[in-house]
């Protein structure tokens, strides 16, 4: 599905700083929510999504990676939950494209790795039963 990506990030309970250009943003219920890129997605094992960048190779505004890098120190100093968006093929709206964006709600992350610039964030489904699957459940039927 093809959302904006405030409305990505709305998925989540989170808003976004910039409407059109946020790297990530922290959730009402305290998960961190990463925009990835799809180039940045690797396979390392079997049921692990990792997502693998560096801050200083990101094409963006200061104010953009500054938050990037609190929100990626604040996830892995907490071990707080990351969630997903990833960037999708342009929607035309018009006479402009502009990217579309869509989420993954079945996939759950943790920052394993953040130096100050490279990070890592490896996303599994939870277990069926497992308290981060039945509250994804509870928030889906909402």
């Amino acid at each position: 599905m093809n959302l904006t990506l405030f409305d990505a990030f709305g998925r989540y309970g989170a808003k976004p700083r910039n409407r059109q250009s946020s790297l990530s943003a922290m959730a009402h219920d305290g998960a961190m929510v990463l925009n990835c890129l799809p180039a940045h997605f690797c396979h390392p094992a079997q049921g692990v999504l990792r997502y693998e960048a560096k801050l200083s190779l990101v094409q963006a505004k200061s104010e953009e990676l500054g938050s990037l890098g609190r929100h990626l120190t604040e996830a892995h100093d907490n071990h707080l939950p990351v969630r997903m968006i990833v960037k999708s093929a342009a929607l035309e709206t018009g006479r402009t494209k502009r990217p579309g964006y869509h989420v993954r709600p079945d996939l759950l992350g943790a920052v394993v790795e953040f130096d100050g610039d490279h990070f890592v964030v490896d996303f599994t489904r939870p277990a069926p039963n497992s308290p981060a699957a039945r509250s994804e459940r509870r928030k889906q039927r909402q």
